[in-house]
């Protein structure tokens, strides 16, 4: 039985699909103005282990990442300039050429991660107008929107249980707490589902609507788009948990307003990682990115094993010097692989099935990791039983293992003369003579490492 921690609920909860072996999926994907910072990416690595695990568990899988080109205002308040609009100013480009531009990078990230794109579906909000547009018209004619003038507004005092998602004080909130008041709206919750044009700036993303050119608010746009592809009720929806108060919350009204029944029967949230100044975000124009763990001869991958390190749920606080100790453990895992390859070996079952039971509790990550190392120090699995299960484990973790090959290295007679020399001095404990050697072996290009099954080459 899989087990879920379910943010509506505030509990772990069984998870019992609306259609027997199918789970859908939506997870809030990136809003393209700027590269993703490495916060960013702990969500997407979130969304993709839940994915594997319900591949894991035999489901088929829908799953939607949506793509936010238009519309996310800089302030959750619905004020502001319109964040791809700010990123096209920024550089000097159109909006399409930044949205197409920071798509692309964003799937190179998805790329670099182990994050296998073919198996997801990702929709762009600009793509999804007409659909946005009569979800809109759906929830005027269910008398819920009512007209200002920057735009067509939905009325949260008409949806009784607003609150109840992110246990909103609204009290508190009508003093200013969250947002600056609009003085137009009737209460301080209620959100944009279609803005107006600014009479005074010329857009460069807009439409033709029932109620005048504009463009669509950021919360219409997934459930526009979830709708689509997913229909009016699904089963598992994930963000970052600073969507929960504002976003999400706002899906839920507008959505279940429309379409007259249950949108989501489970919500789940990942945690921040956090920089040196806490909570990352791009306002202040530095932030870290997958590129600048690259540019540090990272391996992504050791990245989203430190990340896995960590429980979903749990607050990381990102240093280098935590990174780099989980990339020695991850190059160790990738070692141990390389040396023990067999072709022959099964899956031990004892071991396979603690480590589903740890994945199917709540995305149990960090028991999963913890039991790779139980297994390579079990001296009562055979090694041919431990590569077979570490490559499943590993695999289903995102990390790869299966693809990891020993590198062939060709060298010169020279070369291997001085390898044989040196084993030949190690044997006879001379090892002044064998670090001499070494030191001449680097000089042809190689480094040489000692390992249970003696001497190994790398190229430099």
């Amino acid at each position: 039985m899989i087990k879920l921690y379910n943010t509506a609920n505030k509990q772990e909860e069984n998870f019992i699909p609306i259609t027997p072996n199918e789970v859908g999926i939506y997870s809030c994907g990136p809003t393209v103005y700027h590269y993703q910072h490495l916060g960013n990416l702990r969500s997407a690595i979130f969304a993709d282990t839940l994915h594997r695990m319900f591949l894991s568990s035999g489901y088929n899988v829908k799953h939607v990442i949506n793509i936010t080109d238009v519309g996310h205002l800089v302030s959750d308040g619905d004020e502001g300039q319109d964040k791809m609009e700010k990123g096209a100013k920024r550089e000097g480009k159109s909006v399409w050429d930044i949205a197409d531009f920071y798509t692309k990078e964003y799937f190179h990230s998805l790329d670099l991660l182990n994050i296998n794109r073919e198996e997801y579906n990702f929709p762009k909000a600009t793509e999804t107008i007409p659909e946005q547009i009569d979800l809109v018209k759906k929830l005027e004619e269910n008398g819920y929107t009512y007209r200002i003038s920057d735009g067509i507004y939905f009325d949260t005092s008409k949806f009784s249980r607003y609150a109840d998602f992110a246990h909103l004080d609204i009290d508190g909130l009508r003093s200013g707490a969250r947002v600056e008041e609009n003085k137009e709206k009737k209460n301080i919750t209620d959100f944009a589902l279609w803005k107006f044009s600014p009479k005074d700036e010329q857009r460069q993303m807009e439409w033709e609507s029932p109620w005048g050119e504009g463009f669509p608010g950021w919360a219409i746009e997934c459930s526009a788009m979830s709708k689509k592809i997913l229909g009016n009720h699904f089963d598992i929806h994930t963000g970052g948990i600073d969507h929960i108060p504002v976003h999400h919350t706002n899906e839920i009204a507008q959505s279940e307003c429309a379409n007259g029944e249950k949108y989501v029967n489970y919500w789940m949230h990942n945690n921040f990682l956090n920089d040196a100044g806490g909570k990352m975000a791009k306002s202040s124009g530095e932030f870290l990115r997958l590129q600048t763990l690259l540019d540090k001869g990272y391996d992504p991958l050791a990245f989203r094993y430190y990340l896995l390190t960590t429980h979903y749920r749990k607050e990381i606080a990102f240093s280098f010097e935590s990174l780099d100790a989980s990339t020695v453990a991850y190059n160790k895992l990738i070692e141990w692989c390389k040396e023990n390859k067999k072709e022959d070996g099964e899956i031990n079952e004892t071991y396979k099935n603690n480590f589903l039971n740890y994945l199917y509790n709540d995305l149990g990550t960090p028991a999963c990791i913890a039991l790779m190392w139980d297994l390579i120090k079990d001296n009562s699995v055979n090694d041919s039983e431990k590569y077979a299960t570490i490559v499943f484990m590993g695999d289903t973790l995102g990390l790869n293992f299966s693809k990891i090959e020993k590198e062939e290295i060709e060298t010169s007679d020279e070369v291997k003369e001085l390898l044989k020399a040196r084993a030949g001095a190690r044997l006879a404990k001379d090892f002044a003579e064998s670090d001499r050697l070494r030191d001449e072996i680097l000089k042809q290009g190689f480094v040489v490492k000692d390992t249970n099954n003696g001497q190994e080459l790398s190229n430099i």
